[in-house]
């Protein structure tokens, strides 16, 4: 180890002697934080003194983490062991947390510190606080797989999931079930790196027979404990993803589908758009028909209406037959220009500006003026003030064109954003900015308005 290794861990393993004396760490000189410590020592009885020197150690520790400064940190942290000392219990197994959470941050980022310190301080850590034995084991394990340390954190899952202490309480057999779940992410990983190195190498059927066994064996592993995590309500996104993959490579479409319908609906898990993505996208793989795709996405619509699979949903919407659809595709693409992010879509415009068009050509007036009645009062400033005619002009003149018209239908000739635009003489889009202003002149859709 080098010097900070050795510094850093005599300190863990000192944990049981740490002296009452904030200063007494081995070459740390903090005369500013002495100060504190003498004034609160001066005052009060022993155990409001041990309190707040506790408090006001672990308050520097958090400014030097926001701060980056992890060296000063650790020195603090050196002090903070001190309240493995308090005598509340409860609070003995608060500073534990806390020593753990803020040492694996600290040597996380640490410029000095290494693999062996961070496992080191891990397994220190886990038996002092056998009570987070199962959470700071899980949390080595994935460090250890950021360091692209696969078998190692494989390793540690193993340990961790054969660990015992006292009888099991809820959240430890919950703990054991994702420790199990990444220990089957881990096999899934081995698995479709096999998958992928057999399917590139010149094997003879001997070797492809072997592969093949080993490949499901992984699959075995994987699915039993993958199965069995995306059970419990939660977020369970890349299990999900990893035991739907295996699914369809071995063909049990149904049961991948069944996987996914139960991740979207189950009403014990959380909403989760991530679930409805992965639904809608296999369906589509999968040629479901149109009427369950767009059921998929209108739950999407709800959860997330500015999402970028929803420019696919008007699409879908617009080809149905239903006209409770066509009114839908409408709406959906307003609200997908509702959002910010989504305010220079050019896509987003253009199908707007589209299906604008066609919805008066097909005297569904009353679907146009619904749509804008909640947008009036702030579109016209979000996306069509005479500052974004400019802008919009400048940077990007087909984008500029597709929401000129849009204000043209929306707000009249009398609008700013539209009159700029319609006056340019730019010869590429001459014909582009006549036809935008025959159709507005043509169609009086709504009152003018000023924007």
């Amino acid at each position: 180890m080098d010097s900070f290794s050795e510094e850093w861990m005599t300190s863990v393993e000192e944990d049981d002697r740490v002296e009452a004396s904030i200063g007494s760490g081995p070459d740390i000189h903090l005369p500013w934080l002495s100060q504190h410590i003498q004034s609160t020592v001066n005052c009060g009885d022993k155990g409001t003194n041990f309190a707040q020197t506790t408090s006001i150690c672990f308050n520097f520790i958090q400014e030097a983490l926001l701060k980056h400064q992890w060296q000063r940190a650790s020195e603090f942290l050196k002090c903070y062991l001190q309240t493995l000392e308090d005598i509340n219990s409860q609070r003995r197994q608060v500073a534990l947390e806390n020593i753990w959470k803020l040492g694996s941050t600290i040597l996380y980022h640490h410029p000095k510190s290494n693999i062996e310190t961070f496992s080191t301080f891990a397994d220190r850590m886990k038996n002092i606080g056998v009570q987070n034995y199962l959470k700071i084991s899980l949390q080595h394990a994935l460090y250890l797989l950021h360091k692209g340390m696969v078998e190692d954190a494989y390793r540690n899952l193993n340990q961790a999931e054969s660990w015992r202490y006292g009888e099991m309480s809820t959240s430890q057999e919950k703990l054991i079930k994702l420790i199990q779940a990444y220990r089957g992410l881990l096999d899934y990983y081995t698995w479709s790196k096999k998958k992928t190195e057999s399917s590139q190498s010149d094997m003879d059927s001997y070797a492809i027979n072997a592969a093949t066994q080993d490949m499901h064996s992984y699959f075995r592993q994987a699915s039993v404990n993958l199965h069995e995590i995306i059970k419990i309500p939660g977020v369970w996104d890349p299990f999900v993803k990893s035991y739907v993959e295996m699914l369809e490579f071995y063909g049990d479409q149904d049961g991948a589908l069944q996987v996914l319908t139960d991740y979207a609906y189950d009403n014990n898990f959380p909403s989760n758009p991530n679930a409805h993505i992965y639904l809608y996208k296999f369906l589509k793989k999968e040629k479901a028909p149109e009427d369950k795709l767009i059921s998929v996405l209108k739950i999407l619509h709800q959860i997330v209406p500015s999402h970028t699979i929803m420019l696919e949903f008007h699409t879908l919407l617009r080809k149905s037959k239903k006209e409770e659809h066509h009114k839908l595709g409408l709406e959906v693409i307003f609200a997908v220009l509702d959002f910010s992010g989504c305010t220079e879509n050019i896509t987003a415009w253009d199908y707007l500006t589209k299906y604008l068009k066609q919805i008066i050509k097909e005297k569904h007036l009353d679907w146009v003026k619904e749509g804008w009645s909640s947008r009036k009062d702030w579109w016209p400033t979000f996306h069509f003030s005479y500052y974004l005619a400019k802008k919009n002009w400048k940077e990007n003149k087909i984008l500029a064109l597709k929401k000129a018209f849009t204000s043209g239908i929306l707000l009249g000739k009398g609008c700013r954003y539209f009159m700029y635009v319609s006056k340019q003489g730019h010869k590429v889009q001459e014909k582009s900015i006549k036809t935008m202003k025959k159709f507005v002149m043509k169609h009086n859709i709504l009152d003018s308005e000023e924007c």
